[in-house]
């Protein structure tokens, strides 16, 4: 079987896409928009959509940058980059620690905190070598996994409607998830916002394609104008299907208080036998999408060492280390939840960064209009403050704390 070069950028991005999101997302999405958070799939993709094109802009203009921190500084300046820098590694560890502990409520349940530490761990020491071989089977297995559990949720009738689990739900305690929302089911703009905030992790593995690591295959501008649109294309059917899966089957108030969305869909459309099958495919796309988000991390990190903004005696050390070394920190410290929202709004700042070192690069530098960067960067600046108000402050201190530990690095460094 012959595979495009189009086709083949789709599946490697999408490998490392399908995790978090749809682990993950869709119970904080709900809690702060209620059934709504299905409408804030479109303002994420149009914010993802316009930040692949700015990294893919300027991959072409830096082919030899270590990722978008030297992007940002090589536009922008020293003190960008490393705000960049810190909100990068923000949101590599809070998603990395999303998907751990995905992976232990999916596929360990009894045993979720072990399990989500051994993944990080056995991730960073053989992930980088499984990065070329695993992207095909794990979307084949990651989609037909998915196929199922929305095929199962759609073909049985809830046993509660999804108006009667909001009711039941919010007797019990459900306004205490929902938090800031206020009731399930009315929003409001801030609502939205919020969900397409944190939706927008769901569609961030584009990075895999439009701007490839050093030794990654580097796909030419022809290949990626049909790869990224499409790429986004796929990312919504698939995330907006499975969501609505879920949301029909448990109901709002149901989703915001699952650690599990899609098992206990399952569970509630009689599916309890495919658990196991669930289990595998939430195993996979965890390994699959960790696989990435570390090795951003370690991108990053590289950049830092090679510009000075990282002490010598930092530089000595495995970066993998460091990179899994904040996952793990993210991990033990933060509920799943928080974590994918420190991740989520740590991403959007990091892209808010990325599209504003995009907007400034010359004619002769850019395949699409300099508008997508504008556009861009006012939607990934948006998205960012409309996070929970724990993670929007805990993503402001580690940006503080970041930047300056970074900047003090560059001094020490320079008097060293």
């Amino acid at each position: 079987m012959t595979v495009t070069p189009r086709a083949g950028a789709v599946v490697l991005a999408l490998g490392a896409t399908l995790g978090a999101g749809i682990l993950v997302g869709f119970a904080p999405a709900a809690a702060v928009a209620g059934p709504w958070f299905l409408l804030a799939l479109v303002l994420a993709a149009l914010t993802a959509l316009c930040c692949a094109y700015s990294t893919a802009d300027q991959h072409r203009a830096y082919p030899d940058a270590a990722g978008g921190y030297a992007y940002i500084r090589n536009q922008l300046g020293p003190w960008p980059g490393r705000i960049g820098a810190s909100a990068h590694l923000i949101g590599r560890a809070g998603l990395a620690a999303a998907v751990a502990g995905a992976f232990g409520a999916y596929a360990f349940p009894s045993d979720r905190v072990l399990a989500g530490l051994g993944v990080l761990v056995v991730t960073a020491v053989v992930g980088r070598y499984l990065a070329g071989y695993v992207a095909w089977a794990a979307v084949l297995v990651v989609l037909a996994v998915l196929a199922v559990v929305v095929l199962v949720c759609f073909s049985v009738t809830p046993a509660v409607s999804p108006v009667g689990a909001a009711e039941s739900a919010g007797a019990v305690g459900a306004a205490g998830a929902v938090g800031a929302a206020g009731a399930v089911g009315s929003p409001g703009f801030d609502g939205i916002m919020g969900a397409a905030g944190l939706m927008f992790a769901a569609f961030t593995g584009f990075e895999r394609i439009t701007a490839p690591g050093r030794g990654d295959r580097v796909f030419p501008a022809s290949v990626l104008k049909v790869a990224v649109p499409v790429l986004v294309g796929v990312v919504f059917v698939v995330v907006a299907g499975v969501g609505a899966a879920v949301l029909h089957q448990l109901g709002a108030a149901r989703v915001a208080l699952s650690p599990a969305p899609l098992r206990d869909a399952l569970v509630a459309a009689d599916g309890r036998a495919l658990v196991p099958v669930l289990a595998v495919g939430a195993a996979v796309a965890a390994v699959s999408v960790l696989v990435f988000v570390l090795a951003g991390a370690r991108r990053t990190l590289v950049g830092l060492v090679e510009n000075g903004d990282l002490p010598n005696i930092r530089a000595r050390w495995p970066l993998e280390v460091v990179a899994v070394g904040l996952a793990l920190v993210a991990f033990l410290a933060l509920p799943t939840s928080t974590a994918f929202a420190v991740g989520a709004c740590g991403t959007a700042f990091y892209y808010g960064f990325t599209n504003a070192s995009a907007r400034v690069l010359l004619q002769e530098d850019r395949t699409w209009p300099m508008r997508t960067a504008c556009l861009g960067l006012g939607l990934s600046v948006l998205l960012a403050m409309s996070a929970p108000a724990d993670a929007l402050v805990i993503t402001g201190v580690g940006l503080v704390v970041g930047t300056g530990l970074l900047g003090l690095g560059r001094i020490r460094h320079s008097v060293g």
